[in-house]
C-alpha cells in the first residue's frame, strides 16, 4: 500500500511540474520572440539610410523679362538641399545686364551675384511628398560694374536747353564694384510631375554695404534690383523650375 501511495505521489508531482512549465512556456517564448523582433527593428533602423533631396533649376522669370525688355538680360540658377528636419540650405547664382535712364544719366549695370542662405518648410508633407511653404533668409553679394553711356549736365537756366554729353572723362566704366545685402524670403515649391517642381518666392532686401563709383552712385545692383540715394530697401521675386534628385547619405 505504501508503494502505491509513493507512486501516486510521484506521478502527481510530475504532472504538476509539467503543468507549471506548460503555463510559463508561452510567456517566456513570447518575450523571447518580442525581444528578437525589437532587436531586428532596431537593427533595420540603424541600417536604414535617410533620404535627402537635392533640387536644382533655373529662374524662368528673367528670360521672360529679357524677351519683354531689350535693355535687360538676366540668368539665375537655383538649388537647395535638405540639411535636417525641415531646414534646407539654399544657393542662388546669377548674372544681369541692364541699361536704364535716370533723370540725367543713361547707364548700364552688369555683373554677377551670389546668394547663400536657408529655408524653413512650414508645410507638413504626406509620405513621399516634398512640397514646401517656406520662410528663409539669404546673404547676397554682387560683383559688378557701372558704365555711364551719356548724361545731361545740370544747368540753372534752361532757356537754351542743355547738351547731352556722350564723350569725355565722365563717359567711362566704373568697375570692381561690390554690394552686400540681406534678404527675407517667402515662397512655395510644388511638385508638378515626376521629380519636377514649380516654385515662386517674394524677396525683401536690406542693403548692408556697397562700393560707390566716383562722382556717381549705384542706382541698380545685380540681384538686389533698384537702389535709390534715400532708401536702402529693395524687393524682388523669382519663378523657378527645379528638378529633384533623391540622395541617401
Amino acid at each position: 500500500m505504501k508503494k502505491v501511495r509513493i507512486w501516486l505521489f510521484t506521478i502527481s508531482l510530475l504532472f504538476y511540474v509539467i503543468w507549471v512549465q506548460a503555463q510559463q512556456s508561452p510567456t517566456v517564448l513570447l518575450d523571447q520572440e518580442t525581444n528578437v523582433i525589437e532587436k531586428a527593428i532596431d537593427t533595420l533602423k540603424k541600417r536604414e539610410k535617410k533620404p535627402y533631396t537635392i533640387r536644382f533649376g533655373i529662374d524662368i522669370s528673367k528670360p521672360v523679362m529679357a524677351q519683354m525688355d531689350k535693355d535687360f538680360f538676366g540668368l539665375e540658377l537655383v538649388g537647395d538641399i535638405r540639411l535636417f528636419s525641415e531646414f534646407y540650405g539654399a544657393v542662388e547664382l546669377g548674372n544681369e545686364k541692364k541699361t536704364q535712364q535716370s533723370e540725367r544719366i543713361n547707364f548700364t549695370t552688369s555683373g554677377s551675384y551670389l546668394k547663400i542662405g536657408f529655408d524653413y518648410n512650414m508645410y507638413e508633407n504626406w509620405k513621399g511628398m516634398n512640397n514646401a511653404i517656406f520662410l528663409g533668409m539669404r546673404l547676397g553679394n554682387s560683383f559688378h560694374k557701372q558704365t555711364v553711356n551719356e548724361y545731361e549736365p545740370y544747368q540753372l537756366h534752361h532757356f537754351w536747353g542743355s547738351e547731352i554729353i556722350k564723350n569725355g572723362d565722365q563717359i567711362r566704366e566704373h568697375d570692381e564694384l561690390q554690394a552686400r545685402w540681406l534678404e527675407v524670403v517667402a515662397g512655395i515649391k510644388v511638385k508638378m510631375f515626376n521629380n519636377f517642381y514649380m516654385g515662386f518666392s517674394l524677396r525683401l532686401n536690406r542693403l548692408l554695404s556697397h562700393t560707390q563709383p566716383d562722382n556717381f552712385d549705384n542706382l541698380h545692383l545685380p540681384g538686389f534690383n533698384k537702389k535709390t540715394d534715400e532708401n536702402v530697401w529693395g524687393a524682388g521675386f523669382n519663378y523657378t523650375i527645379t528638378y529633384a534628385i533623391p540622395v541617401k547619405l
